[in-house]
């Protein structure tokens, strides 16, 4: 809308017969999720291992946990954040999925689990990866490592570093493949959080989790993440063992568009990682529910006062699309409220920020997602911004 002179005029009257004191706008009702009222809740889920969380992959709502900060060995799970950084470096263009990696006597020698390269000579990234994420490869591992970063100890630096950037705070690595070392230890909530970034940022590697088998150099492996072949929700996920570690499995599982990440770390047995992971997705999937509130470019207020602006009006909605995570059946005492800033001053960009959508559940705040212009408004001229500033002077002064 471009700025009208007249209505600065008729602005300033107003200002001088009274005060309009504007307070917090309400939003558009939120989408339903379901038209029932709340389900009933058990008591936190229990299982047997040492630590656990179960988020969802869409809005990183925390639905059971259990020691999700204690710190512990996390066997191969350690390959989530080498796989993370080969990812990355191939979406920068450093290499692609053909590139060839020397085999280094190092990375030949690994014991473990093994993809089995040869050492002296050359394996396509793709291959490797593969054999990273199916066949959890300590070989595979330490190729990559070193063909990074040089050395694998060099390439633990680069970890580190990513899991800080990440917010995986209470972690440590040493080397790529999760190898027994002193120092080398992460945690549930951490590894949700790297699993949940793996999900966004890199989907067409994610993909590679979900493979059930794969054959390098004439040997077959199966992937030993069991619920690949019991859970047909279940589309990816990584397993880690140790004598220390104990057995371990990080999933990932959607339903009704609903996804889940579950983190079991310390179980006993490969086939109780495998049932306690399914008890924890379970109870997920039965008492939540997830669901978009507002898609983005949805318009949560139109025509809010814009000043020093070309335009005097400009619509605020979101960026991005608006999910909530909550019990089921809880969605009935939501209200969403617009928070605007005081004074939305031009030059505006959708990049900026100028105020706030709030969501409430029973009267608690569950969630805020920034407000934006629907469209940039440039600066207006110099006569028009004078005059702005003279309403707003005249309006702190009314109020």
């Amino acid at each position: 809308m471009t700025r009208n002179p007249a209505s600065g005029v008729l602005l300033l009257l107003s200002l001088l017969t009274s005060v309009a004191i504007a307070g917090p706008v309400p939003a558009p009702a939120p989408a339903p999720v379901s038209p029932v009222g709340a389900a009933p809740m058990p008591a936190p889920v229990e299982l047997a291992a040492k630590a656990w969380i179960l988020i969802d992959a869409y809005t990183g709502t925390v639905l059971a946990e259990h020691n999700a900060d204690e710190r512990l060995p996390p066997a191969s799970l350690t390959k989530l954040v080498t796989d993370y950084l080969i990812a990355g470096e191939m979406a920068a263009g450093k290499f692609t999925k053909d590139t060839l990696v020397p085999i280094s006597v190092n990375a030949w020698r690994m014991g473990g689990s093994k993809m089995y390269v040869r050492e002296g000579t050359e394996v396509p990234v793709g291959d490797l990866l593969r054999g990273i994420i199916v066949q959890s490869g300590n070989d595979a591992s330490v190729a990559m490592a070193e063909y990074i970063a040089g050395t694998e100890d060099a390439f633990a630096q680069l970890m580190n570093q990513r899991a800080q950037q990440l917010g995986m705070t209470n972690s440590h690595f040493v080397n790529a493949t999760g190898w027994p070392a002193e120092g080398h230890l992460t945690t549930a909530r951490d590894l949700s959080i790297l699993f949940r970034a793996t999900i966004h940022d890199y989907p067409e590697n994610y993909r590679l989790y979900s493979e059930k088998y794969f054959e390098y150099n004439g040997i077959k492996q199966p992937n030993r993440n069991l619920l690949l072949w019991r859970d047909s929700t279940v589309d990816g996920g990584k397993t880690g063992h140790t004598e220390e570690a104990g057995y371990c499995l990080v999933v990932s599982a959607v339903r009704e568009n609903m996804r889940l990440v579950g983190v079991v770390m310390g179980t006993g047995s490969v086939e109780a990682r495998a049932r306690e992971t399914q008890k924890l997705l379970a109870y997920g999937f039965r008492f939540y529910e997830t669901a978009r509130m507002y898609k983005a470019g949805e318009v949560l207020q139109a025509d809010a006062p814009v000043w020093f602006g070309k335009d005097d009006k400009v619509n605020l909605t979101v960026a991005e699309d608006v999910y909530l995570t909550l019990p089921r059946g809880a969605q009935k005492d939501l209200k969403a409220t617009v928070l605007v800033d005081d004074a939305i001053e031009a030059p505006l960009s959708p990049a900026r920020p100028v105020g706030r959508l709030q969501v409430e559940q029973s009267g608690k705040v569950v969630l805020t997602v920034p407000l934006v212009p629907d469209r940039e408004v440039a600066e207006a001229g110099w006569f028009a911004r004078l005059w702005d500033h003279l309403v707003l002077f005249l309006t702190s002064l009314f109020s």
